[in-house]
C-alpha cells in the first residue's frame, strides 16, 4: 500500500483521489497559488540559512539556558525544512529554495549585533533580540502560508504549516523567558 501522505496525487484503494487533487484545478493555477508557492520557497531558503546561522549563536551565547533554546530550535528548523519539502509535494512542485531578502538582512544583523558586543550577557541579550525578530518574521510567513494553504483547499499543508507555526510561537515564548530569567537583567548590571 502507497503512502499517501508522501504522495498527493495517490489513489485509495476505493479508488477516491485525495482532497488536495480533487480542489477545483483552477486553484491550481491560481495567483493565490503563485504566491503560496512564492512563499514556500522563501521560508524554505530562510529555513535553511538558519540552518547555517543558529550554530554561530549557539557559540557565541553564554547563558545555558539560551544555548539550550538555540539547540532546541536548530533540531525543530530541520523538521521544518522537511515540512515544507512534504508541502512541495502536495503542490506537485520540486522544493526550490528562493533568496529571502528579509531573512538575509535579519541574520545579518544579529550577527552584527554579536560581533559588536562583548562575551556575556550582553551579547546573550543580543542574540535573544535578533533572534526574536527572525522568529516574528518566520510566525508571520508561516500564518500567512497557512491561510493561504486553507483557502486553496490544501488540509495536509494547513496542518504541516500550523504545526511550524505553533513550535515557532514557542521558540519565541522560550527566548522571552530566558530572557526575563536572568540575561536581560544581568546585561541590565553590567556597565557599557
Amino acid at each position: 500500500m502507497k503512502n499517501t501522505l508522501a504522495n498527493p496525487s495517490t489513489v485509495s484503494q476505493t479508488g477516491e483521489q485525495s482532497i488536495e487533487q480533487s480542489s477545483n484545478a483552477s486553484m491550481k493555477s491560481s495567483q493565490l497559488m503563485k504566491l503560496f508557492e512564492d512563499g514556500l520557497k522563501d521560508i524554505f531558503w530562510a529555513e535553511k540559512a538558519l540552518t547555517k546561522a543558529i550554530p554561530i549563536m549557539v557559540k557565541k551565547a553564554t547563558s545555558s539556558e539560551l544555548v539550550d533554546a538555540l539547540k532546541s530550535h536548530l533540531t525543530e528548523t530541520e523538521m521544518h525544512i522537511s515540512r515544507l519539502e512534504n508541502i512541495f509535494e502536495i503542490i506537485e512542485k520540486k522544493a526550490l529554495a528562493k533568496k529571502c531578502e528579509a531573512m538575509e538582512g535579519l541574520i545579518t544583523e544579529a550577527e552584527e549585533i554579536m560581533n559588536s558586543c562583548e562575551s556575556g550577557a550582553m551579547c546573550d541579550a543580543g542574540i535573544i533580540s535578533g533572534s526574536q525578530k527572525i522568529e516574528h518574521y518566520e510566525m508571520a510567513s508561516y500564518g500567512t502560508l497557512r491561510q493561504f494553504a486553507e483557502t486553496l483547499q490544501l488540509p495536509r499543508a494547513v496542518t504541516l504549516l500550523e504545526a511550524t507555526l505553533k513550535e515557532e510561537k514557542a521558540a519565541d515564548q522560550k527566548l522571552s523567558q530566558v530572557a526575563k530569567s536572568a540575561v536581560n537583567m544581568e546585561a541590565a548590571q553590567v556597565k557599557a
